[in-house]
């Protein structure tokens, strides 16, 4: 399976670097890193053929123009090890650019990830993933409640993250309105 994400913008990649790596230093948790670019996750897909995706992606992104996206908050996926985040508002804008995403590679795809169907998707920007427990759920939360999460974010690509042995990495990255690929 592939991932089609959007790399965040410098400043808020730099914020959430900062914060994992404070999360590693202060509580061990190094998991994130399995992808080591901060990201919103648009979809998750299972695509035989990547070149048409890559023309499409090439496409949609010469059309696309920058958008603005706030988060707000933590949020927190329980479980064995709970997944912790931040939320990322639904706005209009941002539906309907993830709505055509999903429903035009669907028809590309042979499985589609389950949790960025267009009903279920939460879009996040994770913190701490696959090291977490839930005994160090409050310790964490603890340390995390004294930062402000109401960013404003600007999307402006699209990127291909493939798994490579442990790791996503970038395949290739498309820039909005400029029909440039960037490797």
């Amino acid at each position: 399976m592939i991932a089609i994400a959007s790399l965040l913008d410098k400043q808020t990649s730099e914020r959430v670097s900062e914060l994992t790596e404070q999360l590693e230093r202060k509580f061990g948790l190094s998991g994130v890193k399995i992808t080591p670019y901060p990201h919103l996750t648009l979809l998750t897909a299972e695509i035989p053929d990547m070149e048409e995706l890559k023309q499409y992606l090439e496409l949609t992104c010469m059309e696309a123009q920058n958008f603005s996206v706030r988060t707000t908050g933590l949020g927190i996926f329980p479980g064995e090890n709970p997944v912790i985040y931040i939320p990322v508002l639904r706005t209009t804008p941002l539906n309907q650019f993830h709505s055509r995403l999903h429903r035009d590679i669907s028809e590309m795809s042979t499985e589609m990830g389950v949790y960025y169907n267009t009903n279920l998707w939460l879009p996040h920007i994770t913190l701490a993933l696959g090291d977490t427990t839930p005994q160090l759920l409050g310790p964490v939360l603890s340390f995390l409640c004294t930062y402000n999460f109401n960013w404003e974010i600007t999307l402006d690509n699209l990127t291909i993250l493939q798994k490579c042995g442990e790791y996503y990495l970038k395949d290739e990255e498309f820039r909005f309105g400029r029909g440039e690929l960037i490797f």
